[in-house]
């Protein structure tokens, strides 16, 4: 039936794959599907996945309130308007659009994009008409888009808004498209950090990604320096009631837009965290196939998981009488299932799906229909996880190492690289990159001053005498070690008078908080090594 199943029920060796997406389609289908078919997955947790689902490029979703930025942020990151864009300050975007690359400017709707197999929505559907029709796919030619997808979903609502219904459940449709994307940016803006009842909601359904979470704090420049640091408090507090992980989420500050910044006081700050966010975003496409990877391994420990429920479920009910009875004591006792199959099968309580959930999902179902336990599926897929996905983690490093370029390119994200406006430019080591003067020469008759009281013979100190000058900095051995490194330029062990000055300045760049360059600059080697 299928080719795992052998009749002799021996183990195979791991499965040869061509790429990491061919091994994950093919593992899915062979050896995850049929457990998942077998006991209902796709009816209590997830629709089954599609090619498209392993094929589509990194998807970054976008969440707030209302006129947080949502849409603004995707213009700055691609620096052009695309089809269906409305920017303002009351609820615009009553739509999830998804932005991706396409030859053609135009839009598509809903209704068509859940039938083109070429795109990871066709499981959409299940949401019914009153969704698609606030789904839309703008299409067009960008740069940005060529690497990554953006997914814009509708202003989350507060107060009197949030009663009135969407006619779909828009908490379970982010909880869909949170399974499927790569990142997942929650914005809020500096003016407005009152999480409502509807945001509450739906990051409680986004419970199991905070992974894959991060927080941008937008429109910072609109407060002072103090405004900011009680704003950010206020931030950290709400988040830490609702987000439950024991670790503080990644919040970038900043104002992501092209318009001048009203309060430059934190010009420095902000470049900072958006160069920050930006690598983030960029590597993106680099660990795309690990991120694939890794949801795979999750779904497959809640689908055992599912399975050994709903096969203990089978085993307990009856076989004439008295079902509908039974079935109501199973459901209110389902705890009790829980703390069993965990110590039987060594479960840890965190794969176990929400306990309410699964009652009120178990009180719809007909118990008479579930499949007893099934092993040679489950073997399949304790096969899959402790074999199989080895092979695809060493598949994984060799495309990450064949394709070390692999980021987003164009848009905003050429303008935070290039020129003098790239982050950190003339600052630190970088100081007097543009000058013809050597940046050192400033400093150097002080750093001269300290190298004839030690003594030089030949006009070189040695090592041991440039030592007792240099751990005066109180920088740790590590860093002086590598100072030492950059500033002996010809490699004799010994420092001459440049040389010495060159190590001072960069005792002094580190000082002040700058990194120290891997390799010494053009612009930072002394004038009588230039040679």
């Amino acid at each position: 039936m299928f080719s795992w199943a052998n009749k002799e029920g021996k183990r195979k060796d791991p499965e040869l794959f061509q790429t990491v997406s061919d091994g994950l389609k093919r593992l899915y289908r062979s050896k995850l599907f049929p457990l998942e078919d077998a006991y209902r997955f796709h009816e209590f947790h997830s629709p089954a996945l599609e090619d498209a689902d392993f094929d589509n490029k990194p998807m970054v979703l976008l969440v707030g309130q209302y006129s947080t930025g949502k849409t603004t942020f995707i213009r700055h990151l691609m620096e052009q308007d695309f089809p269906g864009m409305r920017i303002g300050p009351e609820p615009t975007t009553d739509s999830f659009i998804a932005v991706m690359y396409g030859d053609q400017e135009g839009l598509v709707p809903g209704n068509a994009l859940v039938v083109d197999p070429k795109k990871p929505f066709r499981k959409l559907n299940a949401f019914g008409n009153a969704f698609l029709n606030r789904f839309v796919c703008a299409q067009m030619p960008n740069p940005v888009l060529e690497s990554i997808s953006i997914i814009d979903t509708p202003g989350i609502l507060s107060g009197e808004k949030q009663r009135i219904s969407r006619g779909y459940d828009f908490a379970a449709v982010l909880e869909w498209f949170a399974e499927r994307v790569d990142r997942i940016i929650l914005l809020f803006d500096a003016h407005k950090l009152d999480i409502s009842d509807e945001f509450s909601e739906v990051i409680r359904a986004l419970k199991n990604h905070e992974d894959k979470m991060r927080v941008v704090l937008n429109k910072a420049d609109q407060i002072g320096t103090q405004q900011l640091m009680r704003v950010y408090g206020a931030l950290m507090w709400s988040l830490g009631k609702i987000v439950n992980t024991p670790e503080v989420i990644r919040v970038y500050i900043g104002s992501f837009w092209a318009q001048p910044l009203l309060v430059p006081d934190n010009r420095k700050l902000f470049e900072a965290e958006e160069k920050d966010l930006f690598q983030d975003i960029q590597g993106l496409p680099r660990n795309a196939a690990l991120r694939k990877l890794n949801d795979l391994i999750k779904r497959a420990r809640l689908a055992k998981v599912h399975a050994y429920i709903i096969s203990a479920l089978k085993k307990e009910m009856p076989n004439m009488f008295g079902k509908e009875n039974k079935k109501k004591e199973l459901i209110a006792n389902l705890g009790d299932i829980y703390a069993k199959i965990e110590k039987e099968h060594q479960i840890s309580p965190g794969d176990f799906p929400k306990l309410s959930k699964m009652q009120e999902m178990l009180a719809g179902q007909d118990f008479s229909k579930f499949q007893s336990m099934k092993p040679k599926l489950m073997e399949a897929v304790e096969d899959m996880l402790s074999n199989d996905i080895a092979k695809l983690m060493t598949l994984v490093r060799q495309e990450e190492a064949a394709m070390p370029s692999q980021v987003v390119q164009g848009g905003a994200f050429e303008g935070a690289m290039n020129g003098p406006f790239g982050h950190g430019y003339g600052e630190g080591a970088g100081e007097g990159i543009d000058e013809l003067e050597w940046i050192v020469a400033r400093d150097k008759p002080t750093y001269d001053e300290i190298f004839y009281t030690l003594s030089p013979v030949n006009g070189k100190v040695s090592g041991a005498m440039a030592k007792k000058e240099m751990v005066k900095s109180k920088l740790p051995n590590t860093v002086l070690g590598k100072i030492w490194k950059l500033a002996d330029v010809d490699k004799d062990g010994f420092l001459d008078d440049e040389e010495f000055a060159l190590a001072n300045h960069l005792i002094k760049v580190k000082l002040e908080g700058h990194e120290l360059p891997s390799e010494l600059p053009d612009h930072l080697v002394p004038p009588s090594k230039q040679h």
